[in-house]
């Protein structure tokens, strides 16, 4: 059986809800899984809370996805098996939440300002339980408004950095990152490090505690993959991967089980449920 280890849910900007999301991995099979919603475990906590996790059928590693700060390149970083109740992760969850609450008001300002007609609870509805709003909620608003045809236009046209009404995103330093998921007890885990279009970076984080390597990813292909598997046993890391699934049609994959690695790579971080 296979397993995918990258997977968001309606607690950031996923489309299933964490529920949805077990069924679907059921459906295509999977072994393990691990929800890496951006910014947030409230889905795991949802699920633990009501009684879905853990789960019978399914092995489900607790994680989530951090934005790194960089001032040139978008740096993530997976924690793995992270205790989602533990202090000081939960204390600077709550500070990057507040922190995209007040960007995200000041990204409906600016566009008020320019003629679009949104406002705040607009974009709330459409995030429903997701505490983690972010840009793309913004702009699925305005593409439900008629103004754009897809999200991707829409950040193009006004949300990217330099454009109109971009907000600088608050992000904690990776060094301080890989600190928290430790203490939590996790695993930081270096998201699709070709994304980072720039290898000396991935390799000096390497030096800075990072654990693991995303090796399999959706955009690297067998030459990227071959090069950080290289990479992960140079520095002796774990190898990882998923399929970074959404669950909307414009971004790919469309649905669970296209992209999956084998089970061999989960059974190095997965610790038995309590």
């Amino acid at each position: 059986m296979p397993s995918d280890l990258h997977m968001h849910t309606t607690f950031s900007d996923g489309k299933l809800t964490p529920e949805e999301l077990i069924a679907a991995a059921k459906a295509a099979n999977l072994k393990y899984i691990s929800i890496t919603d951006h910014d947030t475990v409230e889905g795991i906590g949802h699920l633990y809370e009501n009684g879905f996790y853990p789960a019978r059928g399914i092995h489900i590693i607790p994680g989530i996805e951090f934005s790194a700060h960089h001032p040139l390149r978008d740096i993530h970083i997976l924690g793995y098996n992270v205790d989602i109740y533990q202090s000081t992760l939960a204390d600077k969850l709550n500070d990057v939440t507040e922190a995209r609450w007040t960007r995200f008001s000041e990204m409906v300002e600016k566009l008020r300002e320019q003629g679009y007609d949104i406002n705040e609870t607009d974009v709330l509805t459409l995030a429903g339980t997701s505490r983690a709003i972010s840009r793309s909620h913004v702009a699925r608003v305005l593409v439900k408004k008629g103004y754009f045809p897809t999200v991707r236009e829409a950040f193009n046209a006004v949300l990217e950095k330099g454009k109109s009404c971009y907000v600088p995103h608050y992000r904690l330093e990776a060094e301080e990152i890989i600190d928290i998921i430790k203490q939590a007890g996790g695993i930081p885990v270096l998201a699709h490090p070709k994304l980072i279009h720039d290898d000396e970076i991935v390799e000096d984080l390497c030096h800075k505690g990072i654990e693991g390597l995303e090796v399999f990813y959706p955009q690297h292909d067998a030459s990227d993959e071959e090069r950080y598997m290289a990479m992960a046993e140079k520095y002796h890391l774990l190898v990882t991967g998923g399929s970074d699934f959404h669950g909307f049609p414009t971004r790919q994959p469309t649905e669970l089980g296209v992209f999956t690695i084998e089970d061999r790579w989960a059974e190095q971080i997965y610790r038995p449920e309590d």
